[in-house]
């Protein structure tokens, strides 16, 4: 019998991975989807009491809204997670990243056995290495000059920091790369990079494109009053971000929070990513 999966919200990834779950054989439900007019021969459906027929449940990324609704940017109605969706929930195989974020809006989510896909190390690579394309790519999109040869600054040595300089290293850039560890120091310099102190931050100048992949506020209102007015600054960071963006508009830095990067650049590829990381989980029957 053939597993029927539902897809509760999400972004243009979500539907390039039901239409590759759909591709290998599983049936597939949308919620969640009803302002999407590309979706093909996939079901869509408002009504989540159809999730009752479903298998297996995945949640988008990030699950949730500020306003504590899910995810779902194609929705008429509102996605909420609720005594109702858990009723639907308790049955099934549920995949949810970011778990803590649900259960700060329903605590009883806790009971759910949710497993993250979020933090698997190979999904983590690659959803890495599409943000790190997409913010080359936003730069390409809002700065004049060239990446050859432009000094550009890279705060965080993570895995999007990592992947980021290395491109912006092939393209010939002068990458400037900061971190806090002294070890993150040494690998910075043997990868060819110039090492800075990200705690010692004190001004900006002399960089053209600066992007913060670090999650805490680093670009507060002064070091952007220490940063030249004409550097396009690119916040990688999840909400609220790396940077002080009430500072930056009154002081005229041009600051691009890029959010959910490979929804946005490389949804197929990201979409198809998601799909096989779920796979090989329900493969290893989600060790």
């Amino acid at each position: 019998m053939r597993k029927t999966i539902g897809i509760a919200g999400g972004d243009k990834r979500f539907l390039f991975a039901a239409k590759a779950f759909s591709e290998d054989g599983y049936n597939v439900k949308l919620f969640g989807f009803s302002r999407l007019v590309s979706a093909g021969d996939l079901d869509i459906y408002d009504n989540t009491e159809e999730m009752k027929s479903c298998n297996i449940i995945i949640f988008p990324l990030p699950p949730v809204r500020q306003d504590g609704k899910i995810n779902a940017p194609f929705a008429i109605r509102p996605l909420t997670f609720d005594e109702n969706m858990l009723d639907i929930l308790k049955d099934k195989i549920v995949f949810c990243p970011m778990k803590e974020k649900v259960i700060n809006i329903l605590p009883d989510f806790k009971n759910i056995a949710a497993y993250d896909y979020f933090k698997r190390e190979d999904f983590t690579l690659l959803n890495a290495y599409l943000t790190a394309e997409g913010a080359l790519q936003t730069a390409l999109n809002s700065f004049e000059g060239s990446i050859l040869n432009s000094r550009i600054l890279v705060c965080g040595f993570g895995r999007i920091g990592k992947c980021l300089a290395k491109i912006l290293r092939d393209l010939k850039a002068q990458v400037y790369v900061s971190a806090r560890k002294p070890e993150d120091f040494a690998k910075i310099t043997m990868n060819g990079y110039h090492p800075m102190n990200t705690e010692k931050l004190s001004e900006i100048n002399g960089f053209d494109i600066v992007f913060n992949t670090v999650p805490a506020l680093i670009f507060n209102e002064k070091l952007l009053e220490n940063t030249q007015k004409d550097t396009l600054v690119i916040d990688l960071a999840s909400l609220p971000g790396g940077v002080d963006k009430a500072a930056a508009q009154s002081l005229d830095i041009d600051v691009i929070h890029a959010l959910a990067l490979p929804g946005k650049t490389a949804p197929k590829t990201a979409g198809e990513i998601i799909k096989d990381t779920i796979v090989k989980m329900l493969e290893e029957d989600i060790r």
